[in-house]
């Protein structure tokens, strides 16, 4: 699809979460190869290891991190025009009966309550100039258009989740490009290297989205740089 995008990052800050491996860390490469200034958020710095980002220790469950995420890259930079929200994990292929109310929670946390936390946080951020980015990389696990079925419920439901955060900052902040998008099955610790597609491949999206200018679309859901139904 055609759409009006940054040539460049350069001046521009983003946050990309869960950056220390797998698509997370290919949507970092991307970002700093377009020039942006970029903040790797990681359970454990020490597993950033490139010296062209800036590591950050974000786990998205903890709050009193998120915080000092935000500040820091406030205190540093004084903006952010980037949020990437890619920190997630799989639960099982278990059935909503006999999964334990812990993976539950942990996963909703993780995939949900972690990303909704931190775009709050980052809002100020964000809407300090037009065209703040949001991008939430989500599943087609998710879709609300396919038949639900084949276990992993809590991790669909944060998807699905997430779309609908999507949805609501597209709605209520219109100074904001909010978008979803399905990497497709990609090689991570999550697929256990049986998926046929590279981190570089579920990045490539991402990273478009996170050059999307202001007047580009909002409140979408996305694929391979093509629009997708929820």
């Amino acid at each position: 699809m055609d759409v009006p995008l940054y040539e460049h990052l350069e001046g521009q800050v983003a946050l990309v979460t869960g950056a220390t491996r797998g698509i997370g860390r290919r949507i970092a490469d991307g970002l700093v190869d377009h020039g942006a200034i970029v903040y790797a958020g990681a359970r454990d710095t020490d597993d950033i290891t490139d010296d062209d980002r800036r590591p950050v220790e974000l786990d998205v469950t903890v709050g009193a991190q998120r915080r000092a995420a935000i500040d820091r890259i406030e205190d540093e930079a004084g903006r952010l025009d980037v949020l990437v929200n890619n920190a997630g994990i799989m639960d099982s292929r278990e059935s909503l009966a006999e999964m334990p109310a812990e993976t539950i929670e942990q996963t909703l946390e993780t995939n949900l309550h972690g990303p909704i936390h931190l775009t709050r946080g980052a809002l100020d951020l964000l809407l300090d100039r037009p065209g703040g980015r949001v991008v939430n990389v989500s599943s087609g696990l998710g879709k609300l258009t396919d038949t639900q079925t084949g276990g992993m419920p809590a991790y669909r439901i944060s998807k699905t989740g997430l779309n609908g955060l999507t949805k609501y900052l597209d709605g209520e902040y219109e100074e904001v490009i909010a978008n979803s998008v399905c990497p497709g099955y990609v090689q991570t610790d999550m697929t256990e290297g049986s998926a046929p597609r590279t981190p570089e491949k579920g990045a490539e999206t991402p990273v478009w989205l996170a050059r999307f200018r202001p007047d580009a679309p909002s409140g979408e859901f996305w694929r391979d740089k093509s629009l997708k139904p929820w």
